[in-house]
């Protein structure tokens, strides 16, 4: 498909540069087959079935963001995807002044040494000493919020809090998966009440999430790879969800490429720990989820892709006018919308 197929005008002011508090007090577009009816986030186990199961991505966003120096040259990286026990994939601002073999002097008596430029302009790091890397960028770096609120204002300690979910576990992520920023305490009692099923997976969202479609057509377009890991115990459980009947609501975009990489033909869902590159444009048939809570999306990006293959373009065209109209609050920190197809 066209990529243009899947733009639309986003006035700058609905762009949320921090979130509601408390977290489950934002809005929520409820989008069931074509009808759209205007909901909150605490509405959501109202909208839900007893047998219908929550999927959560338990991953833990880690300070990527960080500022250095090569020389006299000022170098920004935004790490993207761990490699090895040291090495780190990552986005060089100001690439061109690094070259394989440069020392990067990230403050902190943090270092790392630049090689293997890639075709998509990542370079890897090395991080030198023996000191855990996790360790390296609490000291070093910053949250790495994402473009559209970076390019606004500065990241501060509030970001620390807000920038990541309470089902946080698992280090590695470089983006929150921040359609769960809205769940807190009272939210997951009024979950638990209702019967609504809960399970976590994990995915390490990557900074390839905020780059853009740079083609013309989505069937040129490359994902970039994400570590994924669903263990065995969960996936039976999961399935054991839907052979009873229920549905498997995916909390996040992150959560829903998951599961669809990790189930076959027939939406049973195997034990999963590998990279996945899945890219969900319309015309893919869903194999294991039944619906999908997740945030509002970029103009033209994978993820708008992602849910007008779930619901149709001409849906989330509509409903997307619709949260514009009504002054919904747009991208990570906005509010949100649980999307059922019809059935």
């Amino acid at each position: 498909m066209k990529v243009d197929a899947f733009d639309f005008e986003l006035p700058q002011d609905r762009i949320a540069l921090r979130p509601v508090r408390p977290r489950d007090a934002a809005r929520m577009l409820f989008v069931h087959g074509d009808r759209i009816a205007d909901k909150a986030v605490l509405d959501l186990p109202d909208l839900l079935r007893p047998e219908d199961c929550l999927v959560f991505n338990d991953t833990k966003v880690i300070p990527a963001q960080l500022e250095g120096r090569r020389g006299e040259a000022k170098v920004g990286a935004t790490l993207h995807k761990r490699e090895g026990t040291r090495d780190w994939r990552a986005f060089i601002r100001n690439a061109k002044r690094v070259r394989e073999g440069d020392r990067i002097d990230f403050g902190q008596g943090v270092t790392a040494i630049a090689s293997d430029r890639a075709a998509d302009g990542s370079i890897l790091l090395s991080f030198e000493g023996e000191e855990p890397v996790e360790l390296l960028l609490t000291r070093a770096g910053t949250m790495p919020l994402p473009p559209y609120i970076a390019s606004k204002r500065g990241v501060d300690e509030a970001d620390a809090e807000d920038y990541q979910t309470m089902f946080a576990r698992e280090e590695g992520a470089v983006a929150a998966p921040t359609a769960s920023l809205h769940f807190t305490d009272r939210l997951i009692e009024k979950i638990d009440a209702a019967g609504i099923g809960r399970e976590t997976l994990t995915l390490h969202v990557g900074a390839g999430t905020f780059l853009p479609v740079k083609v013309d057509d989505t069937d040129d377009h490359q994902m970039h790879a994400e570590f994924g890991r669903i263990d065995a115990e969960t996936a039976a459980r999961l399935n054991a969800v839907r052979t009873r009947g229920g549905r498997l609501i995916a909390v996040g975009t992150t959560a829903l490429r998951l599961l669809e990489s990790a189930a076959d033909e027939d939406g049973v869902i195997h034990p999963f720990a590998a990279d996945t590159s899945i890219f969900i444009t319309p015309g893919y048939k869903f194999r294991a989820v039944g619906g999908l809570m997740t945030n509002f999306h970029l103009p033209k990006s994978t993820l708008f892709m992602l849910v007008s293959a779930l619901m149709g373009l001409p849906t989330m065209k509509a409903a997307y006018d619709h949260a514009i109209a009504g002054g919904y609050r747009f991208y990570s920190y906005g509010d949100s919308s649980l999307l059922l197809p019809e059935g």
